[in-house]
C-alpha cells in the first residue's frame, strides 16, 4: 500500500504539467513576437510608431517568458521542499540541515535515486533557479554564474530585441527567455518527478519537446 508520500511526486508532476499546458504556454502564444525590429531612423511619423510598437511587444514577450521561469522555479523549489519534509516525517531522509537549491535538489534526486546527469536533467534545472534568481535580484552572483554557464541566454546584437531601459546597460536586463528555453525547464521539472514516481504507470519521458 503506497503512502501519501508516495503519491506526491505524481502530483507533482500533474500540477507542474497543467501550470505549463494552461497557463504557460497560452499566455506565450497570446504574445506578439516579432522576428526581426526595424533600426535607424523612420520615413514617417507612423512607421517610427510601429517600429516602437514591435520594440514593446518583444521586450514584453520576453519579460513574461522571464517571469513564467520564475513562476516553474519557485513552484519546483517548493515541491522539493514538501517532498523532502515529508520523507523525513516517515523516516525515509534527513533533511533538516540542508539549505539552498542546489543542496536540496541533490538530496531529493539521491533519496530518489535519481542520476541528475541524465539528458541535461540537473543542469536544465540548476539552470533554471539560476534564471528565477536574476529575474528577481538582476545583476549580481547569480547573474555571473549563469552568463558563465550558459552564454547563449545573452546576445548583444540581437535582431529581435532592444532594451528599453535608458542609460548604460544593465547585464541582467538582456537576458533572453525564449519558448524553448521554457520546455527544457518543465521537461526537466517534469521528468524529475516522473523519475522519482514509484506508483504504476509513471511518466518518466514527458511529452515536452524543443521545436
Amino acid at each position: 500500500m503506497s503512502s501519501n508520500t508516495d503519491q506526491l511526486p505524481r502530483v507533482f508532476q500533474a500540477n507542474l504539467a497543467r501550470l505549463f499546458d494552461r497557463i504557460i504556454l497560452p499566455g506565450l502564444d497570446a504574445l506578439a513576437v516579432h522576428p526581426r525590429l526595424e533600426r535607424g531612423e523612420a520615413a514617417t511619423l507612423d512607421a517610427f510608431l510601429d517600429r516602437a510598437a514591435a520594440q514593446v511587444d518583444n521586450y514584453t514577450a520576453n519579460e513574461a517568458a522571464k517571469a513564467y521561469v520564475l513562476t516553474l522555479a519557485a513552484m519546483f523549489e517548493r515541491q522539493l521542499s514538501v517532498w523532502a519534509r515529508a520523507r523525513q516525517t516517515e523516516g525515509r531522509g534527513h533533511f533538516s540541515r540542508i539549505r539552498g537549491f542546489e543542496a536540496l535538489l541533490t538530496a531529493c534526486a539521491d533519496q530518489a535515486g535519481i542520476d541528475l546527469q541524465r539528458d541535461r536533467l540537473g543542469s536544465d534545472l540548476s539552470q533554471m533557479f539560476l534564471v528565477a534568481n536574476v529575474v528577481r535580484h538582476g545583476d549580481g552572483r547569480s547573474c555571473e554564474a549563469l552568463r558563465a554557464a550558459a552564454p547563449e541566454l545573452w546576445e548583444t546584437d540581437a535582431p529581435d530585441y532592444l532594451d528599453l531601459l535608458p542609460g548604460e546597460a544593465v547585464v541582467s536586463e538582456h537576458l533572453r527567455m525564449r519558448r524553448r528555453d521554457l520546455i527544457r525547464y518543465i521537461r526537466a521539472a517534469t521528468c524529475f518527478w516522473g523519475l522519482a514516481d514509484r506508483l504504476p504507470m509513471a511518466v518518466a519521458d514527458p511529452p515536452y519537446r524543443e521545436d
